[in-house]
């Protein structure tokens, strides 16, 4: 049965490694759910963060697969209840039809959002959380004139209290 998957890759900064990745998700006709590239916790090494929907043998095969790639030290792969996660939202919304709005106050507090720019003809807002939260959000905000949104990859971490060590 399929279901998301997150591999997260220890690289070194190398260049063609994201082509690399993305031959072996081709060639399987595998869609990228959401990739994150980013500096990790060892000095000169990169974490790569990626979500697949698949099977269980399909996700833990792409894993080896990118392990085999000399440029990566280790890949792992996870369901979402092995990791702690999270994703980024940007809303910008029309300030006129969203200031005299008495539920406003409700809705912010519902997804822990904070207001980064209030300006005269627009209002941004962040929020972090679970992706479903972040699209629920944008839906209820299309109706206060949504102009903006943009959501970041997934960003995880495991839930053990194992590290990764190169040593």
């Amino acid at each position: 049965m399929k279901q998301e998957y997150t591999l997260t890759a220890y690289t070194e900064d190398q260049m063609g490694l994201l082509n690399k990745i993305t031959v072996i998700l081709s060639r399987r006709k595998i869609n990228l759910e959401s990739i994150n590239i980013s500096a990790c916790e060892i000095e000169k090494m990169y974490r790569c963060t990626l979500v697949i929907n698949e099977t269980f043998e399909i996700a833990r095969n792409i894993a080896l697969q990118i392990e085999k790639i000399i440029e990566v030290y280790s890949c792992y792969c996870n369901t979402n209840e092995d990791i702690v996660w999270k994703q980024m939202g940007l809303f910008k919304v029309r300030t006129s039809s969203f200031i005299n709005d008495e539920n406003r106050s409700q809705l912010l507090r519902k997804y822990d959002t904070r207001s980064i720019i209030i300006e005269k003809d627009f209002t941004v807002f962040e929020v972090s959380g679970q992706e479903d939260d972040i699209n629920n959000l944008a839906t209820e905000l299309k109706k206060y004139g949504l102009i903006e949104f943009v959501k970041t990859a997934r960003i995880a971490i495991t839930r053990n209290s194992e590290a990764f060590d190169v040593y």
